[in-house]
């Protein structure tokens, strides 16, 4: 299968042994270790419990409070209320909440296939799809229908097979899938050395100034909202260059190229500057532009063979509900 690539390179149906190995999967669930219990002696961290909480388990505000009302929270060995006030020299105890086991199977689910051969697969993942298993998408991800396409990867463990890099749920576009370990050793190198293209199409709020730009700025989690990321000090080096494509009244269309692949690194970077996504009222205005989610996609992505050496280069079209806003927006700059 082979669908707007650069090169010439021959393709495989899937192999003879997919079956097998998507039996394989069918009663695998992933192990779950019970998690420590956690104490913290309060010092300088007055305040409400649950917020106090929230900041030294690295959980979020509502985590806090539904720990609290389980009764998996004491304050000096005595059960506690959310609106409770510490002290120093409380001692706060917490005992994390067991995980799910998440149950792995490959699921019937179309997919957009791009590119595949023996060693690889691009495929298109369309907005609202998760990549792969988690607390709270335990089924219907990209590696639940993968996994009844093709025999993948085993690096990255039982709930990420083959997958070497990742987009966000609400992120449409191209993602680099490995079929065996040979493969995914070799992408996952040239992500680390930087090797690869990835290059994004977003529409962002605001109108920017200049034709081109480069954010160098680290992320890591946020310390004030454990569901964000965020700008911070001792996060990890992210560097995102963008290149403006079309400016509207109030937003500007533009190309991402990514040297890092930080987790929502586009949407926090172009935050950052003064422009968050469109569609994306986590890091930006909660008036926004309708749709389900931001408007960002994956368009161009690029890499070396694993095993032929040959430059990959793979570029789709924008998807339909993207063109439909961009369509809107030409209208209304028309009238």
């Amino acid at each position: 299968m082979n669908r707007n690539e650069t090169t010439s390179t021959s393709a495989t149906d899937v192999q003879p042994d997919a079956k097998a190995h998507r039996q394989e999967y069918d009663s695998m669930a992933a192990q779950v270790t019970t998690p420590a219990t956690q104490t913290f002696i309060i010092t300088t961290q007055i305040g409400r419990l649950d917020k106090v909480l929230s900041q030294l388990a690295g959980i979020t505000r509502s985590q806090a409070q539904s720990a609290i009302i389980d009764h998996r929270v004491t304050v000096n060995g005595q059960d506690v209320k959310k609106r409770d006030e510490l002290a120093a020299g409380d001692k706060v105890t917490f005992v994390p909440k067991t995980p799910t086991p998440i149950a792995l199977g490959p699921e019937d689910i179309p997919l957009d296939i791009v590119y595949e051969d023996d060693d690889v697969i691009v495929v298109n993942k369309p907005q609202g799809m998760v990549v792969h298993p988690a607390p709270g998408h335990p089924d219907h991800t990209l590696v639940n229908a993968l996994l009844a396409h093709s025999p993948l990867s085993t690096i990255n463990g039982s709930l990420r097979p083959g997958i070497v890099h990742r987009i966000d749920k609400d992120t449409s576009g191209l993602l680099m899938v490995a079929k065996n370990d040979l493969a995914h050793q070799s992408l996952s190198a040239q992500l680390k050395a930087k090797t690869n293209e990835r290059q994004y199409i977003a529409l962002v709020h605001g109108v920017i100034s200049e034709d081109d730009g480069t954010v160098d700025a680290p992320i890591g989690r946020s310390p004030k909202d454990r569901k964000k990321m965020a700008i911070v000090k001792d996060g990890r080096p992210a560097v995102t260059h963008f290149h403006v494509i079309k400016r509207y009244q109030q937003y500007t269309l533009i190309s991402c190229r990514l040297e890092t692949g930080r987790t929502h690194q586009i949407r926090v970077h172009m935050a950052y500057i003064g422009h968050p996504l469109a569609g994306d009222p986590l890091y930006g205005p909660k008036k926004t532009l309708p749709g389900n989610g931001q408007y960002l996609t994956a368009q161009t992505l690029g890499f070396v063979h694993p095993r032929t050496g040959k430059t990959m280069r793979f570029e789709i079209p924008l998807p339909a509900w993207f063109n439909k806003m961009l369509k809107q927006l030409d209208e209304q700059e028309n009238k």
